[in-house]
């Protein structure tokens, strides 16, 4: 009998700040968790994700004692979450207002887990901020905020609204995102972040843009392996009474799962 996929998810970082969850107990320890409705959209009987753990240097572990390498020989492959913004240092910027600084302990833990999946040769899917982390990974840059940079841009985050706040998209003709939803050329999606790609990285090409302001919603790798990003969260959009105009994330996820699935099936010379 096949194993079920074991697939990899960076873990978001919660650090004790307070005061706003300032109750003592467990919340003044850093903590590493995932996001129920996302391991929820990934789930299923042949399907097992596993979280891996970031190291630093305040971790009990000294991080030569542990190589991210591992999880990425071990599992079929790899989910970048969302969550906390990616620090302008990671792409030799500074933060433009201090509440832009962003996570960097969290940019190099998944940084390196990025680079040690794509040489493993696993496929990767990064989701709003994994999206924006596989452009930073391979050279591209951020606007640190969307309506600061992009003033004539469409509201991208509603805070009240959050996740059901929409807007569209237009798919790229000729693209594999495209090829996924053939007669598809505009549709719907969630939309939460308010930061996003403004320097392509060179590898990659853009998949989707939103409309009309022509934001970048999704990347693909040009090089051999699996490594796409999306903007949007499919997470949240499997909750909501579903809609014709809305973009299924359906045929994404089990291309990504499927790509996996020939990764881990392919024989040893061929992988």
């Amino acid at each position: 009998m096949t194993r079920p996929l074991l697939i990899g998810v960076s873990a978001r970082i919660y650090y004790p700040t307070g005061p706003v969850l300032d109750l003592g107990g467990v919340w003044s320890r850093t903590l590493h968790y995932l996001e129920q409705s996302f391991v929820h959209w990934v789930i299923s009987r042949d399907v097992l994700p596993v979280m891996v753990p970031a190291v630093d240097r305040e971790s009990l572990l000294r991080r030569t004692e542990i190589s991210l390498h591992g999880y990425a020989g071990m599992l079929d492959g790899l989910l970048l979450q969302g969550g906390n913004d990616i620090a302008p240092e990671s792409y030799g910027e500074s933060p433009l207002a201090p509440e832009w600084r962003g996570d960097r302990i969290r940019d190099r833990y998944e940084i390196e887990l990025l680079d040690a999946f794509i040489e493993a040769g696993k496929p990767v899917l990064g989701i709003c901020r994994g999206c924006q982390l596989i452009n930073v990974a391979l050279g591209g840059t951020l606007y640190q905020d969307i309506p600061t940079q992009r003033p004539d841009a469409l509201p991208h985050l509603d805070t009240a609204q959050y996740d059901h706040q929409f807007h569209d998209v237009e798919l790229v003709p000729g693209t594999r995102l495209a090829g996924l939803y053939p007669g598809v050329r505009r549709a719907s999606i969630n939309s939460i972040h308010h930061q996003a790609i403004k320097d392509l990285a060179p590898e990659l090409e853009v998949e989707a843009r939103s409309v009309p302001d022509g934001i970048v919603e999704a990347v693909r790798w040009r090089g051999p392996g699996y490594v796409f990003g999306m903007q949007w969260h499919p997470e949240f959009l499997a909750q909501h009474d579903w809609h014709e105009t809305q973009l299924d994330a359906h045929h994404i996820l089990q291309d990504f799962l499927q790509a996996a699935r020939q990764r881990r099936d392919a024989p040893t010379d061929e992988r």
